[in-house]
């Protein structure tokens, strides 16, 4: 892919489609099962926690589970690939991530911006204090701050913003950017939905890969349907050998 070879600037976005590849339940297939009775409004929101503070860190640690369990799979081993060969040429990568598994960062990926935060920092809601959590289940819900306050995951819910230094990070990338990867994601989850455009107004060229179509697909210059662990190991192998 010329595109590829030739960027200086590359920004790349994920979403749960990457993750998914790892085995982790999309939001909405996170339902499923046990959770299928409940509304994922009201299992990632301030307000739910407010109302079963019980019942949301349950849920939340159930994904964490999830979340360990799974490893980096190849579109992840190619992306950290990627930052590593850009890095030996003074090339430009950032990775803008939707996920909040840390999977990216477990394959080998340096320059991550986690838009939505991440489920292994649990943040005390009375002092603030944020601790990462990589251990078992937790043994009461919700969990208990030194402090006395309950804690909650250190993910972004609905009706939250993002996290203010990410997001300049995001718009100080997509404004360098000569080109843009969308992998994995909706894009209709704002603000991350508008980052394409953003970087097409900057003059970037931009790539979807994605299972399904979505609403970027007609927009894009180049739209690659497939498995991101199948489509991007080849487009890197392609450009550069690695």
């Amino acid at each position: 892919m010329d595109a590829l070879r030739e960027a200086r600037a590359l920004v790349v976005l994920t979403g749960a489609g990457v993750s998914a590849e790892s085995g982790i339940p999309t939001f909405r297939d996170a339902m499923d099962g046990l959770w299928s009775k409940f509304d994922p409004h009201e299992l990632a929101s301030p307000e739910g926690f407010a109302r079963d503070p019980k019942t949301v860190t349950r849920w939340y640690d159930w994904r964490r589970e999830k979340c360990g369990a799974a490893k980096p799979n190849p579109a992840h081993l190619a992306l950290a690939r990627l930052e590593d060969h850009f890095a030996t040429q003074e090339r430009a990568f950032t990775l803008l991530t939707q996920n909040v598994d840390r999977l990216h960062q477990a394959a080998g990926s340096r320059n991550v911006v986690e838009l939505h935060g991440t489920i292994w920092v649990w943040r005390c809601t009375r002092c603030g204090i944020e601790r990462e959590e990589r251990g078992g289940p937790f043994t009461e819900y919700p969990p208990q701050c030194a402090c006395g306050g309950a804690r909650r995951p250190a993910v972004v819910w609905f009706g939250e913003m993002l996290p203010e230094d990410a997001m300049q990070k995001a718009d100080d990338a997509l404004e360098a950017c000569d080109l843009f990867f969308s992998i994995g994601a909706s894009a209709v989850v704002e603000p991350a939905a508008s980052f394409i455009h953003h970087a097409r107004r900057q003059g970037a060229k931009t790539v979807e890969i994605n299972r399904e179509p979505a609403p970027i697909t007609p927009v894009v210059d180049w739209s690659l349907p497939g498995k991101a662990g199948e489509i991007l190991p080849e487009a890197v192998r392609m450009a550069f050998g690695i």
